[in-house]
Protein backbone atom coordinates (compact mmCIF):
# COMPACT_ATOMS: atom_id res chain seq x y z
CA UNK A 1 0.00 0.00 0.00
CA UNK A 2 0.93 3.74 -1.03
CA UNK A 3 -0.42 6.01 1.43
CA UNK A 4 0.30 9.22 -0.11
CA UNK A 5 1.10 13.00 1.36
CA UNK A 6 -2.79 13.20 0.90
CA UNK A 7 -3.51 10.86 3.73
CA UNK A 8 -0.81 11.51 6.15
CA UNK A 9 -1.59 15.34 5.68
CA UNK A 10 -5.09 14.56 6.50
CA UNK A 11 -4.92 12.50 9.16
CA UNK A 12 -2.34 14.88 10.91
CA UNK A 13 -4.42 17.98 10.07
CA UNK A 14 -7.40 15.82 12.10
CA UNK A 15 -5.46 15.00 14.96
CA UNK A 16 -4.48 18.44 15.20
CA UNK A 17 -7.92 19.29 15.77
CA UNK A 18 -8.67 16.35 18.08
CA UNK A 19 -5.94 17.62 20.22
CA UNK A 20 -7.79 20.92 20.49
CA UNK A 21 -10.96 19.23 20.81
CA UNK A 22 -13.38 21.17 22.74
CA UNK A 23 -11.67 25.03 23.02
CA UNK A 24 -13.70 26.15 19.48
CA UNK A 25 -12.47 26.13 16.03
CA UNK A 26 -9.05 25.56 14.50
CA UNK A 27 -7.81 27.89 12.06
CA UNK A 28 -6.59 26.24 8.84
CA UNK A 29 -3.71 28.65 9.33
CA UNK A 30 -2.34 27.74 12.74
CA UNK A 31 -2.80 23.97 11.26
CA UNK A 32 -0.45 24.77 8.74
CA UNK A 33 2.03 26.93 10.83
CA UNK A 34 2.15 24.62 13.44
CA UNK A 35 2.23 20.97 10.96
CA UNK A 36 4.16 22.61 8.43
CA UNK A 37 1.28 21.95 5.81
CA UNK A 38 0.59 24.25 3.01
CA UNK A 39 -2.49 26.06 3.68
CA UNK A 40 -3.87 25.77 0.42
CA UNK A 41 -2.92 22.05 0.43
CA UNK A 42 -5.36 22.02 3.49
CA UNK A 43 -8.31 23.91 2.34
CA UNK A 44 -8.28 21.00 -0.96
CA UNK A 45 -8.27 18.26 1.74
CA UNK A 46 -10.65 20.02 4.34
CA UNK A 47 -13.23 20.88 1.61
CA UNK A 48 -12.74 16.75 1.03
CA UNK A 49 -13.32 16.22 4.62
CA UNK A 50 -16.24 18.46 5.07
CA UNK A 51 -17.74 16.76 2.71
CA UNK A 52 -17.90 13.33 3.65
CA UNK A 53 -19.07 15.20 7.18
CA UNK A 54 -15.76 14.52 9.38
CA UNK A 55 -15.39 18.07 10.10
CA UNK A 56 -17.92 21.08 10.32
CA UNK A 57 -17.07 24.88 9.44
CA UNK A 58 -17.55 27.84 11.58
CA UNK A 59 -17.31 31.53 9.33
CA UNK A 60 -16.16 34.66 11.08
CA UNK A 61 -13.85 35.87 13.53
CA UNK A 62 -12.84 33.18 15.19
CA UNK A 63 -13.94 30.92 12.76
CA UNK A 64 -12.47 27.63 11.40
CA UNK A 65 -13.07 23.28 12.03
CA UNK A 66 -14.21 21.34 14.17
CA UNK A 67 -14.71 17.72 14.41
CA UNK A 68 -18.75 17.09 13.45
CA UNK A 69 -18.50 13.40 15.17
CA UNK A 70 -16.84 12.83 18.72
CA UNK A 71 -13.18 11.86 18.89
CA UNK A 72 -14.04 7.92 19.40
CA UNK A 73 -15.82 7.98 16.22
CA UNK A 74 -13.87 9.13 13.27
CA UNK A 75 -11.23 6.57 12.50
CA UNK A 76 -7.70 6.64 10.59
CA UNK A 77 -9.59 4.65 7.66
CA UNK A 78 -12.81 7.01 7.96
CA UNK A 79 -10.36 10.32 7.34
CA UNK A 80 -8.10 8.48 4.55
CA UNK A 81 -11.19 7.50 2.89
CA UNK A 82 -12.51 10.46 2.71
CA UNK A 83 -9.55 12.01 1.15
CA UNK A 84 -10.42 10.00 -1.56
CA UNK A 85 -7.16 7.85 -0.71
CA UNK A 86 -7.11 4.69 -1.78
CA UNK A 87 -6.43 1.93 0.79
CA UNK A 88 -5.06 -1.10 -1.93
CA UNK A 89 -1.72 -2.91 -2.11
CA UNK A 90 -2.55 -4.62 -5.21
CA UNK A 91 -1.45 -3.61 -8.47
CA UNK A 92 -4.35 -3.59 -10.56
CA UNK A 93 -6.46 -1.28 -7.81
CA UNK A 94 -8.39 -4.78 -6.77
CA UNK A 95 -9.74 -4.95 -10.71
CA UNK A 96 -8.19 -8.57 -10.71
CA UNK A 97 -6.61 -7.44 -13.98
CA UNK A 98 -2.90 -7.17 -13.06
CA UNK A 99 -1.94 -10.17 -15.85
CA UNK A 100 -3.54 -9.01 -18.87
CA UNK A 101 -7.41 -9.90 -17.92
CA UNK A 102 -7.06 -12.20 -15.00
CA UNK A 103 -5.10 -11.86 -11.64
CA UNK A 104 -1.63 -12.09 -10.69
CA UNK A 105 -0.12 -14.99 -8.43
CA UNK A 106 0.23 -12.93 -6.02
CA UNK A 107 -3.01 -11.04 -6.48
CA UNK A 108 -4.61 -12.94 -3.21
CA UNK A 109 -1.94 -12.23 -1.08
CA UNK A 110 -2.20 -8.08 -0.97
CA UNK A 111 -5.59 -7.83 -1.40
CA UNK A 112 -5.56 -9.85 2.31
CA UNK A 113 -3.02 -7.47 2.98
CA UNK A 114 -5.41 -4.71 1.87
CA UNK A 115 -8.19 -6.44 4.49
CA UNK A 116 -5.64 -6.22 7.48
CA UNK A 117 -4.73 -2.69 6.63
CA UNK A 118 -8.09 -1.61 6.50
CA UNK A 119 -9.32 -3.39 9.42
CA UNK A 120 -5.94 -1.99 11.69
CA UNK A 121 -6.84 1.66 10.58
CA UNK A 122 -10.59 0.88 11.27
CA UNK A 123 -9.49 0.63 14.55
CA UNK A 124 -7.52 3.52 15.36
CA UNK A 125 -9.65 6.45 15.95
CA UNK A 126 -8.85 9.86 17.15
CA UNK A 127 -9.45 9.42 20.53
CA UNK A 128 -7.24 6.88 20.64
CA UNK A 129 -4.67 8.37 18.79
CA UNK A 130 -5.32 11.90 21.32
CA UNK A 131 -4.27 9.86 24.35
CA UNK A 132 -1.15 8.19 22.39
CA UNK A 133 -0.48 12.09 22.30
CA UNK A 134 -0.87 13.03 25.86
CA UNK A 135 1.31 10.32 26.97
CA UNK A 136 4.26 11.10 24.49
CA UNK A 137 3.74 15.05 26.17
CA UNK A 138 3.78 13.49 29.67
CA UNK A 139 6.74 11.42 28.96
CA UNK A 140 8.61 13.96 27.60
CA UNK A 141 7.32 16.47 30.95
CA UNK A 142 8.89 13.87 32.88
CA UNK A 143 12.21 13.64 30.92
CA UNK A 144 13.14 17.44 31.21
CA UNK A 145 12.36 17.15 35.46
CA UNK A 146 14.46 14.00 36.04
Amino acid sequence: MRLTTKGRFAVTALLDIAIRHGGGPVALADISERQRISLSYLEQLFSKLRQRKLVDSVRGPGGGYCLAKGLDEVSVADIILAVDEPIDSTQCGGKENCLGDSKCMTHDLWTKLNEIIFDYLGNVTLERLVEEQSQRELQREQAVVV
